[in-house]
């Protein structure tokens, strides 16, 4: 039978709708595989009136006893979190996570499982610097929280919402309604004072208004005794509004057992020192100095960081020593640290030989780039991968078959919990262009060339761990490869180093630091004409990051001691040890 026009029309629809019911019944989920997992965040306009820029964030977890955002950014036993980042995203307008979006630990929001969780939303806000250097960057300005994004006030959160996830597909729509609050400034006390300075410095090469501080901690009869001066141990540590080495008033009330119970009692217990009859009198002053790129400057000039080398001698410190009575001669200014702090002392130190007189360097921060960490950024190729052969002469594994990966923190016992990609993983995912207030992205932004965008040019690349040799030789030319330096310029600073420079790290460092002191040991061990008459002292066994190897209150009677053997013969110490 020959068909009609209309026949032919009629059986061309209904052949559409088979069609279309059969691709159903065969893929059911297939418009949700288009939309995929997704979620939508948006600023309300109650809330912000103008465009934002910055980087969004989404966190889900299982566990509701705390906020998913303090569950973020942990190196490992933390939630899984995803971001973007948004340029002048009008309020109302939503900022898309989805599948393609970054993850840290799981890279993707396909990688979620099934089920329900508690999710949150967050905006990490980016101000605008138009820096002396001519480039115009984005990046959080510090609000005085220490570069802690996920508590820094201005902020933005929303509420914790229990959702069910499917990654076959779904849309979840989130408000940020939430503006975290000013950080409050603890009192000062009887023995406590807090400081607070905007840099001249730092202000016109930022564009912005630039603070330093200090957290000053007097000793016993510092306002009895109005005509003494005293020796200052400079502590170096990350971004707190605390006083040095935990020192607390009150005896412990976090739960036994607890790390922060640990923190609390030696706390506890130098107080108790500290305000004894006979015990050293001296100020404790640990330096506050933020950046928009880490909590903490290291107390260097940096091309990223700016003049801060410059800002802490000649404007942080006058101001210290002009508002408290310190005694202003070298041999009363020591310096100490740990980690970050540990780098920092013996940067300071042996930066400015005459103006300090000794550093007490605890687990320092890699002070030799042979040892970052197991790699050695001039020689080696891969920062996720070891090569071939070490360089002690073992085979490790055939590149052409095997890869080795490089660790990046290890328990004390040895155990590997988090590796360099992953590092590099979590890095990229709280920050893009050595935005995330981490540890390499750190290091990267305070010892490493500005690139043509402005921001630093990475050490490695953070997909593949190619490194950039460029970099590392950058870095140890300009003074940041502080073994380097030494072995460089032990003729002209040596002879003014002579008793000053003490070491201590653990033999199972976390972050496997105790290698890059064994080689400045090697070194110093090895001086001539002078000698450098300091110590090294190695912790152990199974001794980790963070382990000094005597109590506060005998380390500082240590450097009392010292500070008294170098009191000029004219002089006495007998006035500021009453």
């Amino acid at each position: 039978m020959r068909m009609t026009t209309e026949m032919r029309m009629d059986w061309a629809a209904t052949k559409i709708v088979w069609l279309a019911l059969a691709f159903c019944a065969w893929a059911p989920n297939a418009f949700a595989q288009q939309v995929g997992p997704r979620f939508e965040i948006s600023v309300p306009t109650a809330v912000l009136n103008k465009p934002v820029t910055g980087r969004v964030f989404v966190i889900i977890t299982h566990d509701p006893n705390k906020e998913p955002r303090f569950q973020a950014g942990a190196r490992y036993l933390g939630a899984p979190f995803f971001a973007v980042n948004v340029e002048q995203l009008q309020p109302g307008s939503p900022a898309v996570i989805d599948s393609s979006a970054l993850g840290y630990p799981t890279r993707s929001l396909r990688d979620v499982p099934p089920g329900d969780y508690f999710v949150q939303a967050f905006l990490n806000v980016y101000t605008e610097f138009h820096r002396a250097d001519g480039h115009r960057v984005w990046a959080h300005m510090d609000q005085w929280e220490g570069q802690n994004m996920f508590s820094s006030p201005g902020n933005l959160y929303s509420r914790v919402e229990k959702v069910h996830l499917d990654p076959a597909g779904y849309s979840v729509r989130i408000e940020l309604t939430q503006v975290i609050s000013p950080t409050t400034v603890p009192a000062d006390t009887p023995w406590v004072k807090h400081l607070k300075i905007q840099s001249k410095l730092l202000t016109e090469f930022w564009g912005e208004p630039i603070y330093l501080g200090a957290v000053v901690l007097l000793p016993k009869g510092y306002d009895e005794h109005p005509n003494v001066y005293y020796p200052v141990d400079y502590e170096q540590d990350h971004f707190s509004l605390s006083p040095a080495y935990h020192f607390r008033e009150q005896a412990p009330d976090a739960p036994e057992g607890s790390v922060l119970a640990m923190r609390q009692g030696e706390g506890f217990k130098l107080f108790k020192d500290w305000t004894s009859d006979h015990f050293p009198r001296m100020l404790l002053v640990t330096f506050l100095h933020p950046t928009p790129y880490y909590d903490n400057s290291y107390a260097v000039n940096s091309a990223n960081n700016g003049p801060y080398g410059d800002a802490i001698m000649a404007e942080l410190i006058p101001y210290i020593e002009s508002h408290f009575r310190i005694i202003h001669q070298s041999y009363a200014r020591v310096l100490s640290g740990g980690s970050t702090g540990g780098w920092e002392s013996l940067a300071l130190q042996v930066q400015h030989p005459d103006f300090f007189g000794g550093a007490w360097v605890y687990y320092p921060d890699p002070i030799d780039f042979h040892y970052w960490g197991l790699t050695d950024i001039y020689e080696d190729e891969n920062m996720f991968y070891a090569p071939a052969t070490s360089g002690v002469g073992l085979t490790l594994g055939s590149t052409d078959w095997q890869q080795v990966r490089r660790p990046f923190m290890r328990l004390p016992n040895g155990q590997v919990i988090v590796d360099e990609e992953q590092e590099s993983q979590l890095e990229a995912v709280l920050g893009s262009r050595g935005r995330s207030g981490e540890q390499s992205d750190a290091w990267q932004a305070i010892y490493g060339p500005v690139g043509d965008d402005g921001y630093p040019v990475p050490l490695w690349n953070k997909q593949t761990g190619q490194i950039d040799h460029k970099v590392a030789l950058y870095m140890r030319d300009h003074g940041y490869d502080l073994d380097y330096y030494l072995r460089e310029n032990w003729q002209r600073i040596g002879p003014r180093l002579v008793g000053k420079l003490h070491f201590y790290v653990g033999d199972m460092d976390n972050f496997y630091l105790n290698l890059a002191v064994y080689r400045t040991d090697e070194f110093l061990s090895n001086t001539k004409n002078p000698y450098y008459a300091g110590s090294f002292l190695y912790g152990r066994p199974l001794k980790g990051h963070g382990i000094r190897p005597t109590p506060t209150a005998d380390m500082l009677r240590a450097m009392a001691t010292e500070i008294e053997r170098n009191v000029p013969s004219a002089e006495s110490a007998e006035s500021w040890n009453y």
